[in-house]
């Protein structure tokens, strides 16, 4: 007997052995079950090798008291202690499936399915399970068959005598002889049905690759025929019960539990087409209407049961078109977007503990798999396998995936599968989430075969593997297209230049033979440089293939990196921070303007950076005029001051264009930005304040040259339009008005002629040819239009105004902002024009009828000829103009009573105009999107093309590449046509209404 405060030995050994809770475990071995065998070190021992000692003990002390008599406990003791292959089997399964104990328990005769021992038995063939299944007539006798199965497969697994993937080929086969033993009893249960009808079942998914879970919705498709002589609907609606009854007998639940699920959503039209089709029916719908991942899914069809030549004969009407499948446009695009919805559906608390669907997780090794058989399979025959790791050998075998990666994927896919296995085989329930408890992540880490630690080995190694296949699963595609021109070492397989050539096809690149001598001038020889592009470009490639312009965003890397090349920071750069990369690769393929700034200064890469570059997000005014002011004071001469000034514009417009850019298009640490109004104003505030600070550098240098310090007049700048509306975009000309006054004693003749040549050569440094795009500063919104001075001084304006000013020279003051020159002068000339453009009296009815006549005669003359009206997105119903038009007649109208109305911007007008309750909170949220996508159409149009345009192009790539800056998909581009037509509609419905009926 053990002395108070000590420990039993037995308690001591049970600890050693890995029970966690010794205290019972002495009391089941001290129970009466046990008692012949409750001192036997061998029993003791095999329980401890278990993957859970505790749950092993119990499930054995319940099997023994299911035994009827006293003779079979005494046979399955002796068998136990005298049998190491039955010990072995059984304790094996007991102490990894509490549900498999249950079943024991309830049919207690079972566990002698695992006495046999012969080398047939080690891997059972669908003939071997058919035998096992063959006694079942009904949906419940089915149910115990097929679970005394499982049984046997389960032993295998957890003893090692089988791998995973030929546990999962037995799981796959099991599962064939139990849909045929249903068909059978379905068909049985209705044999005029059976006698009119052919249905051939036919597997997909796992179950079809031959790599089915322990628990796993078998995916199915039917196929049905009438027999000769039968009428077709009748036999196709008698094939249709029959499905319907062998769906039922697998998956109701009966007081033996349900089998599994079978799905058949995975049939044309889904769940709202008919269950069972005839071939030729099938083969119209693949031919017509099929999608992308409709294919994808074919690669794994079989057929399993009922009609098997039938079955076959499906098979190889579909399997011509599986493999013209990657000729589909948007093929790469479309499965990758499957599966980054996949992603984005996984409830957020479950993303971290996904096994199947998560990142890194099994499904993403089965996608890349699959879409790289998809795009060789067509030549390659070698590659078509339904099941993911004889594909995967496969590839690596002919040269499509390094042998390396491919090795790293096989390792990481078993362990990945075999902790899906064990997880599900202890409920046997359906699930892919790694448990959070300590006690279950213990059990699993043990069933693995991680015994010193199980809890940390297994989150180690889990982590381990997922890593691997994040990295390594969109790589994989791109990768072997460098090997393919990059220098290997012998013996080693690479991708052909025909395979290579197919697969930039299939990602979209146009001119796959210039992508390819690219990738050789970039990758090719054993330099440090081309060691870090070929680790680069894998990644770079696919995200150019994300865009509209694969070619010009690899062509565009080629022409930086040439630049660049031989600069210590630019690769490094990329290679070490991690937004540098990706952000380079999204603004290179996205269009003509922002890689055109940057090869005009390579060095701005370093602004893409996460360092010291400075970022994407654009600088304030304040920060850009004084860089400019202090580069101006450095420089000698009014052209070298100017030439710096348009240095700093061309940089800063390439900073906002990027982030423009990436904003749009996010990144895979940033999604895209939801709010397109915030976007719009980030370009319109940057090119606005950028513009503004170059102004005032060029009139500060051509000041200093010609005149020293001081003019001999005040001089000031004032923004109009767009400009003063902080509202310009990548291709707007600068809208101005120049005004003076004379300091006081000096001559008007002499500060006219001063102020004149200041505005010339202002005009004539920031226009000079260079490799900076030119700023073109127009004053022809000044009184008297282009007939009128360029220069007036403020008495020459009050005059102006004040006897011959017109309504419209009202309006166009709305957006009147002083932006460089003498402060003072500027607020003075604002403080003469507010009470014209904000009368305080608010509009007379001519005044407004003059408005609206202005507006209809620029509708119908301006427009240009051709142009469709409905997607010009200045001039058009519900573009820019009736938007701003509105909004400005609302100003002018009540601008003097509101004072959150006496701003330049619209969209802050819009505002102020829904918070006075002028307008309704409908109306200003139709206007205000109209604007927004009208403004961000045009700047997407000059990104795209690298100048300016008010309609969407007409060239089909072009209008990709807008439709992907505006969030729209591959192959969606009417869509984008049709939404911006109702965007411009809705707003000109709210236009007439305000406008012309107000």
């Amino acid at each position: 007997m053990t002395g108070p405060g000590r420990r039993s030995s037995t308690f001591t050994r049970l600890l050693r052995h890995g029970f966690t809770d010794p205290s019972a475990a002495e009391r089941l071995l001290e129970s009466t079950e046990l008692s012949p065998v409750r001192n036997d070190p061998v029993l003791l021992e095999a329980l401890g090798r278990t993957a859970d000692p505790d749950l092993a003990l119990h499930g054995l002390v319940r099997l023994l008291e299911a035994q009827p008599e006293v003779t079979s406990r005494r046979r399955l003791l002796d068998t136990v202690i005298a049998a190491k292959p039955l010990r072995d089997r059984l304790l094996g399964v007991l102490g990894a499936s509490a549900a498999l104990a249950d079943h024991l328990a309830r049919h207690p005769r079972d566990w002698e399915a695992l006495v046999t021992y012969e080398p047939r038995d080690l891997h059972p063939g669908v003939e071997e399970f058919e035998r096992g299944l063959a006694e079942a007539t009904d949906p419940v006798s089915l149910r115990v068959a097929y679970r005394r199965c499982l049984l046997s497969i389960a032993a295998r697994d957890v003893c090692g005598t089988t791998d995973v993937a030929e546990t999962a080929a037995e799981l796959a086969d099991l599962a064939t002889a139990t849909l045929r033993a249903a068909l059978g009893i379905a068909c049985a249960a209705a044999p005029d049905d059976a006698a009119l009808c052919r249905l051939a079942v036919i597997a997909m998914g796992k179950c079809g690759g031959h790599e089915l879970n322990y628990v796993s919705d078998v995916d199915v498709i039917f196929v049905g025929e009438a027999v000769e002589g039968a009428d077709e609907g009748k036999a196709l609606r008698a094939a249709t019960k029959l499905a319907s009854h062998m769906m039922r007998i697998c998956s109701e639940t009966t007081v033996e539990g349900s089998i599994w699920p079978v799905d058949a959503n995975l049939r044309p039209e889904g769940r709202n087409g008919p269950l069972v089709r005839t071939l030729s029916s099938h083969l119209v719908y693949y031919q017509r209407w099929a999608k992308t991942w409709e294919f994808q899914a074919l690669l794994k069809a079989r057929p399993v049961a009922g009609d098997l030549a039938l079955g076959e004969a499906y098979v190889a009407a579909v399997e011509p078109l599986v493999w013209q499948a990657a000729e589909r446009e948007n093929f790469v695009a479309d499965v990758q977007k499957m599966r980054r919805r996949v992603v984005e559906n996984i409830p957020a608390a479950e993303v971290e503990r996904e096994l199947k669907l998560g990142p890194g997780g099994l499904r993403d090794v089965e996608f890349a798999v699959q879409l790289l058989q998809l795009v060789h399979g067509r030549a390659d025959a070698s590659l078509r396998s339904g099941t993911t790791l004889d594909a995967l050998q496969a590839l690596a075998a002919g040269g499509y995936v390094g042998r390396a990666d491919a090795v790293q994927l096989d390792q990481a896919y078993r362990f990945l599968r075999s902790m899906e296995h064990r997880i599900q085989l202890y409920r046997l329930r359906r699930t892919h989430l790694v448990p959070e408890g300590e006690a279950d992540q213990r059990r699993l880490g043990r069933s693995l075969g991680l015994r010193a630690e199980p809890v940390g080995e297994l989150n180690r190694e889990w982590k381990r593997h997922a890593a691997v296949v994040r990295r390594l699963h969109e790589k994989l595609f791109y990768r072997p297209l460098l090997d393919a021109v990059a220098q290997l070492p012998s013996g080693e397989a690479r991708l052909s230049s025909e395979a290579a050539r197919e697969r930039l096809v299939a990602l979209g690149y146009a001119d796959p033979a210039s992508a390819l001598r690219h990738l050789e001038a970039l990758a090719s020889g054993v330099t440090r440089k081309a060691a870090i592009q070929r680790t680069l470009l894998p990644v770079l490639l696919g995200w150019f293939a994300d865009s509209a312009d694969p070619d010009a965003g690899l062509l565009n890397f080629r022409k930086v990196s040439d630049a660049l090349g031989k600069t210590p920071w630019y690769l490094r750069l990329l290679r070490d921070e991690g937004a540098a990369a990706e952000n380079l690769a999204r603004v290179l393929s996205a269009g003509r303007l922002a890689p055109d700034l940057l090869m005009r200064a390579p060095e701005a890469v370093a602004l893409l950076g996460d360092g010291d570059g400075g970022g994407l997000y654009p600088r304030g005014r304040a920060h850009l005029e004084q860089e400019i002011l202090a580069a101006v004071g450095r420089a000698e001469g009014a052209v070298q001051a100017v030439t710096a000034a348009r240095g700093v514009r061309r940089r800063e417009l390439f900073r906002t264009a990027a982030a423009d850019i990436v904003g749009s298009y996010g990144t895979e640490a940033q999604p895209a930005e939801a709010d397109q109004g915030a976007l719009v104003d980030l370009v319109g505030g940057a090119v606005s304040d950028l513009t503004a600070a170059t102004l005032a550098g060029t009139l500060r240098a051509v000041v200093r040259e010609g005149w020293g310090d001081t003019l001999p007049t005040r001089f000031a700048i004032i923004g109009m339009g767009r400009f003063g509306g902080h509202e310009l975009g990548y291709g707007s000309d600068a809208d101005v008005l120049f005004v003076h006054e004379p300091w006081e004693g000096v001559d008007e003749q002499e500060a006219a002629r001063a102020a004149n040549a200041v505005v010339s050569e202002v005009r004539r440094l920031l226009q000079i040819p260079s490799a900076d795009p030119p700023l073109l500063v127009d004053a022809d919104l000044r009184p008297e239009g282009k007939s009128g001075p360029l220069v007036r001084t403020l008495k020459s304006y009050e005059a102006y105004y004040r006897r011959w000013s017109l309504v419209w020279e009202s309006q166009a003051l709305l957006r009147a902002e002083p932006v460089a020159g003498d402060e003072e002068l500027g607020r003075r000339f604002v403080e003469l024009i507010d009470p014209l453009r904000y009368p305080e009296a608010g509009l007379g009815s001519d005044a407004v009828r003059e408005i609206r006549r202005l507006k209809a005669r620029m509708e119908s003359e301006r427009l240009p000829r051709g142009a469709d009206p409905k997607l010009h997105t200045k001039l058009g119903p519900g573009g820019l103009s009736d938007v701003e038009w509105t909004v400005q007649l609302l100003q002018m109208r009540h601008g003097s009573e509101v004072p959150g109305l006496r701003t330049t911007r619209t969209r802050g007008a819009l505002a102020a105009a829904r918070e006075a309750g002028l307008l309704s909170e409908e109306d200003v949220a139709t206007l205000d999107e109209a604007w927004v996508l009208a403004t961000r159409v045009r700047n997407a149009v000059m990104l795209v093309r690298g100048r300016a345009g008010d309609t969407f192009p007409s060239d089909g790539r072009e209008l990709a590449a807008v439709g992907r800056y505006l969030g729209y998909g591959p192959g969606h581009v009417g869509d984008m046509l049709d939404d911006y037509r109702r965007t411009a509609r809705r707003a000109r419905g709210v236009v007439d209404e305000l406008f012309y009926g107000g």
